[in-house]
C-alpha cells in the first residue's frame, strides 16, 4: 500500500526563508494564511490595485508586485489559474527567483505540459490539497487537515523533496495525511477525473437522464429532483463511507436496481471512450486545445458555457431552489 506521510515525516526547517504566493484567490488564500499561522514568514505578491491585493491587505498582509516577492523568497508557491502561469513565471518569477529556490504549483498541468520552462538552478515541487481552499483553511483552524498530494520535478537543490513535505505541513496537509506522486501522474489523472467522472462525466450524466424522463412525458420538476437534487445525497454517502456506506443507507430496491441497471448505462462502450479521454490528456492533445483556446480568447469555450446554462435543467433548477430555504444562505465553493 502507499505510503501516507503525516506530521512526523516532515521538517519545516527544511523551507527557510520567506514563502511568497502568487495568486491570491481560493488556494492561495487559504495557504497564505494556513502557511503564516504555522510559523512561516509569509509576502503575497499581487498586481497594485486588484482585488488580490485588497484581499491580502484585509487579511493582515502586506502585499508587494509578484516580481518582489519571488526576490524576496527561498520558495514562490504559483497558485493563480493555469493559464497565467506561462506569462507569470517568464516575466516575474524566472528573472528573480534566486538559485537553489523553489518554485512550487498546486496542479502540475503548466509544468508538465511545458507553459514552464523552468531554470535548471531552481527547485520545482507540488503539492496538491484534495480540498478546495475554504476548507483547507477551516480543517486547518479546528486543528485538522485537508489530505493533499505533493511531488518533485526537479531536484536542484538537492532538498527539494523536504521543501515539499515542509510546505504540506505548513498548510495542514500532513495532518491530513499526504501521499507521494509526480507531475505528470497528479496531472493526468486530475484532468481524466474532471472530465469523465467529477465535472463532465456527472453532468452529462444528470442531463440525459433528466432529459430522458422529460420526453417520456414525466413533470420537468419531478425529473429534477430525481436526477440532480438527490444525488448529493449519493454523493455525500460514498464521500463519507464509500460505496459501502451508500449500499447501506439506500433501500433494497435501488441496491438491485444499482446492480442490474448501472452496468448498462455505464458499461464497455462508456469505458472505451473513457479510456480515449485519458489517451488525449496523456499525448497532450486536450492541454494544445486548451491553450489554443486561450490563445485564441476563448470563444468555443464560452459558447459552451452559454449553452450549458440554457439547458431546461437550468431553468427549471433555478425555480426549485428559490424555494429551498437552506440553500440561500450558503456561499458557493470552489475546487481550486
Amino acid at each position: 500500500m502507499e505510503r501516507i506521510y503525516t506530521d512526523d515525516d516532515a521538517n519545516p526547517a527544511a523551507l527557510s526563508g520567506k514563502v511568497a504566493i502568487i495568486g491570491y484567490g481560493s488556494q492561495g488564500r487559504a495557504h497564505a494564511r494556513n502557511l503564516r499561522d504555522s510559523g512561516f514568514d509569509v509576502v503575497v505578491g499581487a498586481r497594485p490595485g486588484g482585488g488580490a491585493e485588497k484581499r491580502a491587505k484585509a487579511d493582515g498582509f502586506a502585499p508587494v508586485t509578484p516580481a518582489e516577492a519571488a526576490a524576496q523568497a527561498s520558495l514562490v508557491a504559483l497558485l493563480s489559474p493555469d493559464m497565467s502561469h506561462k506569462e507569470a513565471y517568464s516575466e516575474a518569477i524566472a528573472p528573480n527567483l534566486q538559485p537553489g529556490a523553489a518554485l512550487l504549483v498546486a496542479h502540475g498541468f503548466s509544468v508538465h505540459y511545458g507553459e514552464i520552462d523552468p531554470r535548471r538552478d531552481v527547485d520545482i515541487v507540488l503539492v496538491a490539497p484534495k480540498g478546495p481552499g475554504d476548507l483547507v483553511r477551516r480543517e486547518f483552524e479546528i486543528g485538522r487537515g485537508v489530505p493533499c498530494l505533493f511531488a518533485v520535478q526537479q531536484d536542484a537543490s538537492g532538498n527539494a523533496r523536504d521543501k515539499a513535505l515542509a510546505y504540506a505541513q505548513g498548510i495542514g496537509g500532513t495532518k491530513g495525511g499526504a501521499i507521494e506522486t509526480t507531475f505528470a501522474e497528479e496531472t493526468e489523472t486530475d484532468l481524466f477525473g474532471e472530465q469523465a467522472v467529477l465535472c463532465g462525466g456527472a453532468s452529462e450524466l444528470v442531463v440525459a437522464g433528466f432529459q430522458t424522463l422529460v420526453e417520456a412525458g414525466y413533470k420537468p420538476e419531478v425529473a429534477y429532483f430525481e436526477c440532480l437534487h438527490e444525488l448529493k445525497l449519493i454523493v455525500d454517502l460514498m464521500y463519507e463511507g464509500g460505496l459501502a456506506k451508500m449500499l447501506h443507507f439506500v433501500s433494497e430496491t435501488a441496491k438491485y436496481g444499482d446492480f442490474v441497471s448501472g452496468p448498462r448505462v455505464i458499461n464497455h462502450e462508456t469505458r472505451a471512450r473513457m479510456r480515449e479521454v485519458l489517451a488525449d490528456i496523456r499525448n497532450g492533445k486536450f492541454a494544445n486545445q486548451w491553450i489554443e483556446e486561450n490563445q485564441a480568447g476563448k470563444p468555443k469555450y464560452q459558447q459552451m458555457y452559454d449553452a450549458d446554462l440554457e439547458q431546461p435543467i437550468e431553468k427549471v433548477g433555478a425555480r426549485l431552489r428559490n424555494q429551498m430555504a437552506w440553500l440561500q444562505s450558503q456561499p458557493a465553493s470552489k475546487a481550486a
